[in-house]
């Protein structure tokens, strides 16, 4: 018979933790083995190989698992096909084959091209993550085993000696047969939950090009970044002296047993006379305005303290492999209302910026573990840490890095598909968007560093909040009164900004008119070159790229104002599958930001010979040799795609031995 087709699930022991290290340190464990390999081939009855107790899994199995013309199905397909790389490596080296060339780091790894995952399936169609999530949203008969994670704890994880267990480290089949035959129940339903996901969704099958695009995704994220182990570990060192120093200031200052408990230090304040509801960084920042110089050196300290930069530099020392590379950190279609990639392990799309001169310098002295002449240079040996944090990842040797990324690509995109022109022609003449916006607000020139100047922070919170229906409380949560703005400018700031971006406004009210047409009536309609529809119980917006953004079950509902709104299943903000509220701005958001994601991937694609190590937002990391040029990057990043005609892009990159926020 001819293999077509695997569905397969594994079930794995590693002494790693898979949730702190991720799976690629996890399977390169000298401790990791695959416990159990269930597995359907073609469509057919799922079969569990139990490899913990001897079984062997069939050779013609074994050599479709580097068959290109195979296709590999998973659920989190991820771990599958890098737990799969490892164990063929080391026990059937004469089938794994990979997909590097000499100078690519991805050597390790089973080529993805025919890997397709079921996760990524669902996540398209906005459905939950996780397995048991999608078989919840979905209804499924074939649903996940409740039992399973305890089994996994029992099995898959290292055990606590007790004398109970007779002092051993891990439990095996043989420590209890009647769990471990549970164990491959759950195994083999976990199979049959895939192929019942894959089955229900087959009508609404996911487009070929965004195969492709996973399949990028998996090259970038097998080929990893490097991570300079030892500034981190000087970084780690460093910092828990700083913090023994700082904690023992403050208990001369204050005479406290704890100074970092919340209780005491607030008691202590408040017999100093100074109230505090809350010792979280923006209350504290709000004290420090009005203490008085003994309190505010306190409150500084605690500042200090309460710096968590370096759980970054740990993260790093637990997914770093053994080759120096950390790998995993992006995921997929994370955010399903826009396909965008969501941080995983070190979460490189969260890093402090780095704003200090002389970057470098402090560098070498965190490197070279000096701490006496770094306290005494700098102010806070915290915050030089926190600063230093990006340039933790470094080309790897005789390479550079090349960061490049596009400018204003969000404002961009909303200003074209509104057809505001006045802010086409502001991105044509290279403009600033700040400068631009506050002067068509206030109509006076503003110029960066010129006439009316201090309007230009006006104009770029008014940027940053307002684009996507945001108003008052939008301005606040991107700290307007923190930026020395007054209550009373809120509300004239957003109708200012309305006013001169009348378009934009239409733009937003006339996607929530198509969208309630396409959920009231389930007709199709289109506006602004953006097509919507209803099919099979998706509200789906397709977007210029061809990708569609689909919301689950749709229907008119009322908000929590008592108004008409549209609401849908999603994940909400409290991580449960629920009802979600939107309208118009909102959608317009979504779209925004998913025609951003798909010209990042398509400059990705562009760019997909070059050795891409890690992308944060709308910015590309490349490791790179040194002759390459950063203008031909950013020309070939900076290419219009063909889908979306007459959109002017703009690139600006640099070159680099460390990362940096240039």
């Amino acid at each position: 018979m001819k293999i077509e087709t695997l569905n397969i699930d594994l079930e794995c022991f590693s002494d790693v933790d898979l949730k702190k290290c991720g799976v690629y340190k996890y399977a390169e464990s000298p401790n990791f083995e695959i416990l159990l390999f269930g597995v359907s081939v073609n469509g057919g009855e799922v079969i569990v190989y139990d490899l913990a107790s001897g079984e062997a899994v069939p050779e013609e199995i074994i050599e479709a698992l580097s068959d290109d013309s195979v296709a590999k199905w998973a659920y989190n397909a991820t771990f599958e096909r890098i737990c799969l790389s490892t164990w063929l490596r080391r026990e059937h080296p004469q089938y794994f084959s990979s997909y590097s060339i000499e100078e690519d780091t991805v050597w390790k790894y089973l080529d993805p091209a025919s890997w397709h995952c079921s996760l990524i399936w669902g996540a398209y169609l906005g459905l939950p993550l996780s397995l048991e999530g999608i078989g919840t949203a979905l209804n499924l008969d074939e649903q996940k085993m409740s039992e399973g994670k305890a089994l996994i704890r029992y099995f898959c994880v290292p055990c606590k000696p007790t004398g109970a267990n007779g002092n051993r480290t891990r439990n095996l089949p043989q420590h209890d047969p009647e769990k471990w035959a549970v164990f491959k129940s759950y195994n083999k339903q976990d199979v049959e939950t895939e192929m019942a996901i894959q089955k229900r969704l087959s009508r609404l099958p996911v487009p070929d090009f965004l195969w492709d695009e996973y399949h990028l995704d998996q090259e970038i994220n097998d080929r990893g970044i490097q991570v300079d182990m030892t500034l981190v570990e000087q970084a780690i060192a460093i910092d828990a002296r700083s913090k023994e120093e700082l904690s023992a200031k403050m208990k001369e200052l204050t005479s406290l047993e704890n100074p970092n408990s919340v209780q005491q230090m607030k008691g202590w304040l408040a017999a100093h006379g100074m109230a505090a509801e809350s010792l979280g960084k923006k209350a504290v920042a709000e004290l420090l305005k009005t203490a008085p110089p003994e309190l505010a050196k306190v409150l500084e300290l605690r500042q200090q303290l309460a710096k968590s930069s370096v759980k970054k530099y740990q993260a790093m020392q637990n997914a770093v492999c053994e080759d120096g590379r950390a790998r995993g950190m992006f995921q997929f279609y994370g955010a399903n209302r826009s396909g965008r990639w969501a941080g995983r392990l070190i979460q490189l799309q969260n890093l402090p910026q780095n704003h200090m001169a002389h970057l470098e310098d402090a560098r070498s002295l965190v490197r070279s573990g000096d701490y006496d002449t770094l306290s005494i240079m700098y102010d806070s040996v915290p915050n030089v840490l926190s600063e230093l944090i990006r340039t933790a990842f470094v080309p790897k040797w005789g390479y550079k890095f090349i960061v490049a990324d596009f400018s204003s690509i969000e404002a961009r995109v909303l200003s074209f598909l509104a057809g505001e022109q006045w802010r086409l022609d502001v991105f044509e003449n290279n403009g600033d968007i700040y400068c631009a916006s506050a002067s068509a607000m206030f109509k006076v020139p503003v110029e960066k560093h010129g006439r009316n100047s201090h309007l230009r922070q006006k104009g770029k919170i008014a940027e940053l909040a307002l684009g996507y229906g945001g108003s008052v409380g939008a301005l606040k949560a991107m700290g307007a009164l923190e930026m020395g703005l007054q209550e009373e400018e809120l509300q004239p700031l957003v109708d200012a900004w309305r006013s001169s971006n009348p378009n934009i406004v239409q733009f937003w009210w006339d996607v929530d008119a198509a969208v309630r047409t396409v959920v009231t009536q389930r007709i199709d309609t289109e506006t602004h070159g953006i097509r919507f529809m209803y099919r099979s119980g998706l509200l789906m917006i397709e977007l210029p790229s061809g990708r569609r953004l689909c919301y689950v079950k749709p229907r008119m509902g009322i908000n929590r104002f008592g108004s008409e709104s549209i609401t849908y299943f999603g994940v909400g903000t409290t991580k449960k599958w629920e009802r979600i509220e939107s309208y118009g701005p909102k959608f317009v958001e979504n779209i925004v930001q998913a025609i951003s994601r798909d010209i990042l991937m398509n400059a990705m694609k562009t760019l997909r010979h070059c050795f891409i190590c890690g992308h944060v937002h709308d910015e590309l990391i490349i490791e790179c040799d040194m002759r390459v040029s950063v203008d031909a990057i950013c020309e070939q990043m900076a290419r219009t795609p063909s889908w979306i005609p007459g959109l002017k892009l703009r690139a600006d990159g640099y070159e680099t031995m460390f990362y940096k926020k240039d």
